[in-house]
Parts: structure tokens; sequence; C-alpha cells
């Protein structure tokens, strides 16, 4: 639930005007699904080696054991960034749900006003921040099955303009007008939807908490596989068949999800209740998403401290790991929350400017974090090869690797690196730094490091220097009490939904 309900958010929610604007419906369907694919494969390379080794803080504590300590520095560092910039989206994005009620308060207050909110809640004792988090990312999965039986039932004819089927994939198209960068209209056609994967990239933002989670879990070999297996499903479910509806709903040449006076009326869940005249409900959405944006505020600064807080001591200073009496790491929560403050550039540049180059850095960020899971989990199994370990012995085996494993890794080299090809047509410095200031921060964070902190450590550790098993064993020896249930009806269709 805590992956799910920190995926669904203001990627979904307003992030997807931009792709279904510029690369058109079935571009974008395209784009999230190919995203979607690995997506699915992150989660199960990372699946396969958090089962294996249950360890708090996964990936960054996989990245320094398998590739190498300044790698696993580095990461650390541009995942914990990636949830700080998070942070300033969703302040951002609270401003701009509010607006659609009213404009008498300004953005920049609301944004203070939910920034201390927020930063405060993070300091209450954390045996609340699960409950309210169970309860929230229910309302958003609760919301988003009941737009896609709405959808459907515009489509099928209940709105006001009666049946609409495919009606905007003839007129005016399935493919968007592309970037407007070439005059070659397939050519532009194809930067638009390369365009829409960063969106995609920052919407699926989230999924890798399923195995980050999996050092408290109880009996992480049981019910983290159980999680796992069923990310693809939630993908096609809250994902994939929600842009589907939205694209047979909103034509993309639609005048309003380029508006850039109130930013949150762009989204094309609002554009198209409107559009098919249904009363009070556009109103009732916008509060549901005004809900979620906040847990979502919620949730970043407090993933944010909780990997600074892992990194104490080894990749960040010790203070990170000071705790109130109730276990709080309130310089992590402070350190994290301060760069909320990056929405208050809404003060002097235009809504979807500053969404978009926060968007960018986060989504950069976050793939760098998924390059990483996959080239560990590569590591992983050529480790294993190598000790003539089979991977069938283990608690947990990632399908399709590792071809899917190496297909996933190089697809997200290359869209890190070209995903800001924009920025060359007509270049901006201040483009250019949103678009690349985490690749940056990374190669920085790396190269530093390994001369300086780690100067006496290897750039990549040797296969047989690497100890896999101690922490496993001692995984194997623990004693899981479960005790027996009989789940009702209603339980079992719970249990197989989420």
């Amino acid at each position: 639930m805590i992956a799910l309900g920190g995926t669904i958010g203001t990627g979904l929610f307003i992030g997807t005007a931009t792709p279904l604007r510029d690369a058109g419906p079935v571009n974008t369907l395209i784009a999230y699904i190919f995203f979607g694919v690995m997506a699915y494969f992150v989660t199960q390379a990372l699946g396969e080696m958090a089962t294996h080794t249950p360890i708090s803080g996964s990936f960054c504590v996989f990245n320094s054991r398998y590739i190498s300590k300044a790698i696993g520095f580095s990461t650390n560092w541009c995942y914990w960034f990636s949830w700080a910039i998070t942070f300033a989206i969703e302040l951002f994005a609270v401003a701009q749900v509010i607006e659609y009620w009213t404009d008498a308060v300004p953005n920049w207050a609301w944004m203070l006003i939910f920034y201390f909110i927020l930063t405060a809640a993070n300091f209450c004792p954390v045996e609340y921040y699960g409950e309210v988090e169970f309860w929230i990312a229910l309302v958003k999965i609760l919301a988003i099955i009941g737009f896609i039986i709405y959808a459907f039932c515009m489509v099928c004819g209940a709105g006001v303009g009666g049946p609409i089927g495919f009606r905007y994939w003839r007129n005016p198209g399935p493919w968007g007008p592309g970037a407007g960068l070439v005059s070659n209209i397939n050519t532009d056609r194809f930067l638009g939807w390369l365009s829409s994967l960063i969106n995609a990239a920052f919407t699926y933002q989230g999924v890798e908490l399923t195995g980050i989670t999996a050092g408290e879990s109880s009996n992480p070999r049981k019910t983290v596989p159980k999680a796992i297996s069923k990310v693809i499903f939630r993908i096609l479910i809250f994902y994939i068949l929600t842009l589907f509806f939205i694209g047979l709903l909103v034509p993309y040449n639609d005048p309003q999800l380029d508006d850039s006076t109130t930013f949150i009326s762009s989204s094309p869940f609002l554009i198209s209740i409107e559009r098919c005249g249904t009363p009070v409900l556009p109103s009732i959405f916008n509060a549901v998403m005004l809900c979620t944006i906040i847990s979502a505020g919620n949730s970043n600064i407090y993933i944010g401290s909780r990997v600074l807080y892992s990194m104490a001591g080894t990749s960040a200073p010790k203070c990170y790991g000071w705790t109130t009496k109730q276990g709080i790491p309130y310089v992590g929560v402070i350190t994290t929350s301060l760069f909320g403050l990056l929405s208050f550039l809404n003060v002097s540049n235009s809504g979807q400017t500053v969404f978009t180059w926060l968007m960018n850095i986060t989504a950069v960020a976050g793939m760098i974090s998924w390059i990483f899971i996959s080239a560990a989990h590569l590591r992983f199994m050529s480790i294993l090869k190598s000790r003539n370990i089979s991977r069938n012995t283990l608690p947990f085996k990632a399908i399709l690797m590792p071809y899917m494993g190496w297909f996933t890794f190089i697809s997200l080299v290359v869209i890190v690196f070209i995903q800001g090809y924009a920025v060359f047509f007509s270049f901006s410095a201040a483009d250019f730094f949103a678009n690349y200031v985490s690749v940056v921060m990374f190669f920085a964070f790396w190269i530093i490091s390994q001369l300086t902190i780690y100067r006496h450590e290897p750039w990549f550790i040797p296969k047989d220097s690497i100890d896999i098993d101690s922490q496993a064993r001692k995984i194997d020896e623990e004693v899981w009490d479960e005790p027996q249930q009989q789940m009702g009806k209603w339980e079992k269709i719970w249990d197989t939904i989420m």
C-alpha cells in the first residue's frame, strides 16, 4: 500500500496533460506501457535481491555491496534528492489544486501554509504515519477505480454528448501534433513520444518502494514476493487503463490541456469530467486530488528523511542519525523539507514552467536509481553464476532475466542522456539545468567520493571479495510466527486486488 499510494499522485492526475497534448492518446499509451514494462522488471530485479537479503534501505545498500562504495554513495544521494524535489512539486500542486476553487489567497501563501503543516506532521510519532497513509492510499485507489467505471460509462454514452467511443482517435487523431521542433511530421511525432517518456518516469516513481520496505516487513521472503507479483496488475489497472480512457474522453487539441493561467484545470481527469457534463463531480475529484497530493507531500518528507537516516555515518554525516525521543530523525526531516522551498519558483515563473523543471529533475534522479537497481541485480546474478549457485534456489526468482535486466538497464541509460534533447534546439540555461542537473550531480558525487572518501577502495569491487551469504543466513535462521487466519469472501477479494 505504501508503494502504490506513493506512486499515485501528481504525475498521474496532472502530469499526463503534457504527453497527451504533444504525443496524442496512442503515443502516450505506448510510452506508459513501455515504461510500465521497465518498472515491472525493476521491481522484479529488486525483489530478487531484497528477498535474498532483506535489508533496511535495500538497493541503496546493494549498490555499495555489489558494485562499489562510491556508486552506492552517489545513488543514495540521487535517490534522496529525487524525493526532496518531489516534495517541492507536491507543495506547488497543492496551491494549484486549491486555485481551482478560489484565487482569493495567493499561491505562495498556500504553499507556505502547507510547507509548515507537512513539516510539522513529520515530527509526529511514526505510528500514525502508516495508518494515515493506508487510508489515504485507499482513497486514491477507490478514486481511480471509480474514475475508470465512470469513464467507461461516458464512452458508452452516459454523458451529455452521447456515445464518444473512439471519436477523438479519428478526429483530431491518435498520434498528436508532435514536439514542434522539426518540419518532418513523423520525426516530430517521434520526438513528442520521446518527451512523454520523462512524464511516464515521474508518474511511475515510487514502485521501487515495494522492495525498499523489505527490511521492515514481517516475513519478507513471503510478503515481498507476493507484493511484487501484483505490481504488473496494479500498473495495468491504475495506469494503462486510466490513460486509455483519458485518451478516449479528451482530444489532444483540447485548449484546456495547455491552460497556463490555472494550471490544475489542465488535468485530463478534470477536463474529461467537465466535458461529459457531470455536475459537482469535478469539485469532488479535485478534493480527492487535494487529499492525495497532501498525502504524497507527507510521504516525500518521510521517505527522504529515512533515506538520510540510513545513510548517517556512512554516506551522510552522523547528525542525520540523531532522533527525537519518539525516534524521529529530525535533522533529515528539516533537510528534506527545505527543498520544498523550491516550489516558490512559481512566484516569478509560470506554473507549467516550474512544474516541468521540477518534474524533469526528480524523474531523471529517479531513473538513475532504477539504472543502478538493474546494474546491482545484473552484478548479483553474475556473482551467483561465478559461485555455481542456481537462482532456482532463491526465495524469489525474477522472470526473464538477465535478458530483460539488460534491456531495462540499457534503455534507461539511453533515456537519461537523450531526454533533454529539446534544449539543444533552443538553448536555455534554466532548461538545461532542469534536464541534466541530476546527471551532473551523480557523476560529481561518484567521482569526487571515489577520489576522496573511498580513495583506498576499488572503482569496481571484485566478485570474489563480495559477501552475499552472511546476512542471508541470518534471515534463514529466523523463525516467523504467523498465526493462521481464515479469510472471508471480502477479505479474499481485497487480498486479490491489493
